[in-house]
């Protein structure tokens, strides 16, 4: 696997002043923003890095130096990519937020609500042309891709770009189209990664994404004008069965030591987060883990829906990979590679999966909604948390196995106009709590 850890910029003189920056480069690192750069650094720096790029632009290349600073292995030079760059915004670079909203509010509802309909009319030295900034940053994105991927095949690679730039990079890398653009976050200094088995359209996992714990932030902090609720997205712990690597599905097993004290790890990570309300999925291992979380947040009651259980794997259940190879010669490689076409023998198939657990999953928006909550534990399963990953993103099944979830990982999703809004995943497959690093360490184990 070619291994790619993306890194936002840190706080830069525009953030704080909410400024649009675009491509303007008069920005300038804060006294945070280098030391969050620091912290970022840190956290990498005992990862062997063959290639490091970075956007040309100061907020970003600063970064990039200071985290290259910090690594034990410095034998990668810093590359200037202007494939990096971020989004080109030339009609509204440097004006406050605010601003742009109140002279441009056409346009600026377009770019919250439709980004790949924004278009500019800017005039150049070449005369007068049509521009789609989102459209035109996501071609940029495959453009990078195509170009390193080939170049780094099996190796470690390090980009420190921007909030738009690195959406566009993780998007065109799943799969998810310019119009989902505000459906991922990058903070300051947020770290994510990718595990790519080739080229772009080959298979691809989003290990983790928009990790801050390097830099004291538990979850990342809500957006502006945020009106609506977060949930908490956690996989149960482990199990003797995720060990061994059995097929488990809808067999009741439960938590083995290992879980337990993953699920208390959760609990100790989450212990600071204001929990107002919990679910969980009515089988043994993940009721178990929200309990043990939820001895940090006493008086939550733990409500149990039978939507968020996980597949079943009909005959499947209770056997080895090399025992399922015997008896469905060639099932586990269509599961692998065409999950979404995969009936599971006696068992369900993803779509079986996924009208059930987003229909749990609306029950729960609309329980957060009614009763005004802020911020709710929802603890499932493997296939479970990507089917729904997959609806919050607008993905279809075939991406399933394009999210990792390890056991006791937290992933965040908000939603900041409520239940009738468009969701944000803010950071998916947390597990420094676990690890103690950025990289997920969870055994990958059975469903």
């Amino acid at each position: 696997m070619t291994r790619v850890i993306i890194v936002r910029h840190g706080q830069s003189t525009y953030n704080t002043e909410k400024r649009i920056q675009g491509r303007t480069d008069a920005s300038r690192l804060t006294e945070k923003g280098r030391n969050d750069a620091n912290q970022a650094g840190k956290a990498l720096s005992k990862i062997s890095f063959q290639a490091i790029y970075c956007s040309p632009l100061n907020r970003a290349k600063t970064t990039a130096e200071i985290i290259h600073s910090e690594l034990v292995e410095q034998s990668a030079q810093i590359q200037v990519s202007e494939e990096l760059l971020e989004v080109d915004l030339p009609l509204w670079a440097e004006m406050l937020s605010s601003d742009v909203k109140e002279k441009f509010p056409e346009d600026y509802s377009i770019w919250k609500k439709r980004p790949h309909e924004l278009r500019m009319v800017v005039n150049d030295a070449q005369g007068s042309r049509e521009h789609f900034p989102v459209l035109a940053l996501y071609e940029q994105a495959q453009q990078f891709w195509q170009e390193i991927l080939s170049r780094h095949q099996g190796e470690n690679i390090l980009i420190v770009g921007h909030n738009g730039i690195n959406r566009a990079l993780i998007s065109t890398a799943l799969g998810i189209p310019p119009s989902g653009y505000h459906g991922i976050q990058q903070s300051n200094c947020g770290i994510s990664v990718l595990n790519f088995s080739g080229g772009l359209g080959e298979p691809v996992q989003l290990e983790s994404m928009n990790q801050t714990q390097h830099l004291g932030d538990t979850l990342p902090t809500l957006r502006p004008n945020h009106q609506g609720f977060r949930l908490l997205l956690v996989r149960h712990g482990e199990t003797e069965w995720n060990r061994q690597g059995q097929f488990q599905g809808q067999i009741d097993v439960p938590l083995n030591d290992n879980g337990r004290q993953q699920a208390a790890k959760a609990g100790e990570f989450l212990k600071d987060v204001k929990i107002d309300f919990a679910f969980s999925s009515t089988m043994a291992r993940p009721k178990e883990t929200a309990e043990i979380i939820l001895k940090q947040h006493p008086g939550i009651n733990l409500e149990l829906l039978e939507g968020l259980r996980e597949i079943s794997h009909g005959l499947w259940e209770g056997k080895f990979e090399k025992e399922i190879e015997q008896e469905f010669p060639g099932e586990l490689e269509r599961w692998r590679t065409l999950p979404a076409e995969v009936q599971m023998p006696e068992g369900e198939n993803l779509q079986q999966v996924r009208e059930r657990s987003v229909a749990a999953w609306q029950s729960i928006l609309a329980a957060a909604e009614v009763n005004k909550l802020q911020i709710g534990l929802v603890v499932a399963h493997d296939a479970t948390n990507k089917t729904l990953l997959c609806h919050i993103l607008g993905l279809s099944l075939e991406n399933f196995w394009n999210f990792r979830q390890g056991n006791g990982a937290v992933s965040v999703i908000d939603y900041p106009e409520g239940a009738n809004g468009l969701p944000v995943l803010e950071a998916m497959n947390i597990t420094s709590h676990l690890s103690g690093g950025v990289l997920d360490k969870t055994a990958a184990g059975a469903l």
